[in-house]
């Protein structure tokens, strides 16, 4: 893992804590990266090691996540956007490239559509592309059909940090060799609270209102209103690793993709967690990212 400074910018309500990666070069592209519902901004590190001190990459623990746990409501994609573009404008660059994975990346298609004078080409990791709510769920239960054991841990308990560690390694998607001393420091960063209580440091409310905000019209909308092209990179698998990923060309097809702003790119051989954090998917989201910045140059 590869060293970075943690920041602190103003946002409505207080500060928002991000993560910086700097470039060698201090005049290089700045990247502004967005993180999944339930995740952190450490979910990108392995995307900043890749990155290789080419571009400077800034991550924030979004409203109501870990660094930002503090931060009050009102919380919501929207929340989130401005929020993203409050912190562009803090680290003081005219435009930055905007990426996102999961929920992120609705986040920064409704940035893009919000802010344009803020941000230049997207990335989207797996996420940006949604369809209604089945209306038969209640919120939670959304919730878990959504995002599965992700949700349930919010409202669990950990005796130490050794039993979230066995907790997360139990999971479909870290299997085999996908765990790494990158993803066990993502995974600690979520972690509050003292033994023999610990718990996430996720707010159940942010998430739920998030989860609920991602099927509005205007974040579902966003992705096909944006001003600047994009880059889609969809995983081959889904979030339990199962061979069905979230998306897939009919499902893309189903959603408006083609004829949009966005180039839809499939990763092979990834899930919807290791498409940023194993090292094959975190290459291709940090070409990809790479390709973007040339853009701004």
């Amino acid at each position: 893992m590869i060293p970075y400074e943690e920041i602190r910018v103003p946002v409505t309500g207080g500060e928002l804590a991000a993560l910086r990666w700097p470039a060698r070069d201090p005049g290089a592209p700045l990247v502004v990266a967005l993180h999944g519902i339930t995740a952190n901004a450490l979910s990108w590190g392995p995307v900043a090691r890749l990155l290789a001190g080419r571009a400077t990459l800034v991550a924030p623990d979004l409203r109501g996540r870990a660094g930002s746990a503090g931060l009050p409501g009102p919380y919501g994609i929207a929340a989130h956007a401005d929020d993203a573009a409050a912190l562009a404008e803090a680290l003081g660059r005219d435009r930055v490239v905007l990426a996102g994975h999961s929920m992120g990346a609705f986040v920064a298609a409704l940035a893009a559509v919000r802010h344009p004078e803020r941000f230049g080409p997207l990335v989207l990791v797996d996420g940006g592309f949604g369809f209604p709510a089945p209306t038969h769920l209640s919120v939670d239960e959304l919730m878990t059909a959504v995002i599965g054991p992700a949700m349930d841990r919010l409202s669990m308990t950990f005796p130490d940090r050794d039993a979230y560690r066995s907790f997360w390694r139990a999971h479909p998607a870290f299997g085999g060799d996908a765990w790494s001393p990158e993803v066990d420091a993502y995974i600690q960063r979520d972690l509050t609270g003292e033994e023999p209580t610990m718990r996430s440091g996720c707010r159940l409310e942010a998430v739920r209102t998030d989860g609920v905000g991602l099927f509005q019209d205007e974040v579902l909308a966003a992705v096909r209103e944006l001003p600047q092209p994009a880059t889609l990179l969809w995983a081959q698998r889904g979030l339990m690793n199962e061979e069905q990923g979230l998306y897939d060309e009919s499902r893309l097809a189903a959603a408006g993709q083609p004829g949009t702003n966005v180039r839809a790119v499939r990763v092979e051989d990834v899930n919807h967690y290791t498409v940023l954090t194993g090292d094959k998917g975190a290459g291709e989201v940090a070409d990809a990212l790479l390709g973007a910045v040339s853009v701004l140059r």
